[in-house]
């Protein structure tokens, strides 16, 4: 008889525990659903976030409205030094005279032909300095007998002047195109394997153990490992790089002259003040600005935030 209620009793916890489980299941369920709604929430947060985009209004009085003013600023600063007379207008010309320089270079139809001489070496050298200044990069970074041999000698050339490279240039190559390139290379290459350098060193370790694991080294692990990860130290070492690529042209053609050269804008700035034309001298400076800040903002400033962006950095109305 005691065997028998045992064995009932046995017979019945199972009975029991069903329902049990079909609650703590059903929580489990709702549990889930829960999450998911939360999550999906959250995406369409998100997505509400990322496709916003500002009105057109608010991305002129951000973007466009500081730099106009900006300009009219210094505009209305440089006159007002005109009218009272802080220099002489031999030394110091007015807006308008500076523009009236400016027309007659654009009516005399070689205003162009004088920014695109500058622009076609400059773009042309620094390509040059990527193409030499990238692989020299990723070696300095990975190799560590040559980091410690030619890694401070790029962080010497780095900060060497490029205009003390031109007498020797000179000497070297004699006044031809070979002369630009050549200052320009010296001046660029270093920023640029430099930035590259310190965007490796920043790479987190679990990266290229990851990589490791899945096959990527050597070049496969560099070009889809390394340079997507050191990105952003890449492309500041790029900037800086386009900035000494135009600074090294423009002290190259402001002492190496010659007929074959053609006439950038460094040499027109020097014939303006070998003719004493502070008009001419003020607008070749405006001019070197200009481009500086024009290829900044077509080329560099796009790839800077497409970089940032791709990191959840930046907001992409920012």
């Amino acid at each position: 008889m005691a065997s028998t209620e045992t064995s009932g009793a046995k017979d019945a916890a199972p009975l029991e525990d069903e329902p049990r489980q079909a609650d703590d299941a059903a929580a489990v369920e709702r549990h889930k659903r829960h999450d998911l709604s939360g999550l999906e929430a959250g995406l369409d947060a998100l997505d509400a976030v990322v496709v916003k985009r500002a009105p057109i209004g608010q991305v002129l009085v951000k973007k466009v409205l500081p730099p106009i003013s900006a300009v009219l600023l210094v505009l209305v600063v440089w006159q007002l030094a005109v009218w009272a007379k802080v220099a002489d207008q031999t030394k110091l010309p007015s807006p308008s005279a500076v523009g009236q320089e400016l027309a007659d270079r654009w009516n005399a139809g070689d205003l162009l032909s004088i920014i695109w001489t500058s622009v076609s070496h400059g773009l042309l050298g620094f390509v040059a300095a990527l193409v030499i200044g990238t692989p020299l990069g990723l070696v300095v970074a990975r190799v560590p007998f040559i980091r410690a041999a030619i890694g401070p000698i790029l962080s010497g050339l780095q900060s060497l002047p490029s205009v003390a490279w031109v007498p020797a240039a000179v000497i070297w190559l004699g006044l031809n195109n070979s002369t630009m390139y050549a200052v320009i290379l010296l001046g660029a290459v270093p920023s640029i394997a430099n930035g590259l350098v310190a965007g490796i060193d920043q790479v987190p370790p679990l990266y290229l153990r990851a990589g490791r694991t899945i096959g990527a080294t050597g070049l496969r692990g560099a070009w889809f490992i390394l340079l997507p990860a050191a990105l952003p130290g890449y492309v500041a070492g790029l900037k800086q790089g386009w900035a000494f690529s135009w600074r090294s042209l423009m002290a190259a053609e402001l002492i190496a002259s010659s007929p074959d050269l053609g006439v950038g804008l460094g040499r027109y700035l020097e014939n303006m003040r070998e003719g004493s034309d502070m008009a001419g001298v003020f607008l070749g400076i405006l001019l070197i600005l200009f481009v500086g800040i024009a290829i900044d903002l077509i080329i560099f400033s796009p790839l800077e935030r497409w970089v940032l962006r791709s990191r959840g950095l930046t907001a992409r109305s920012q």
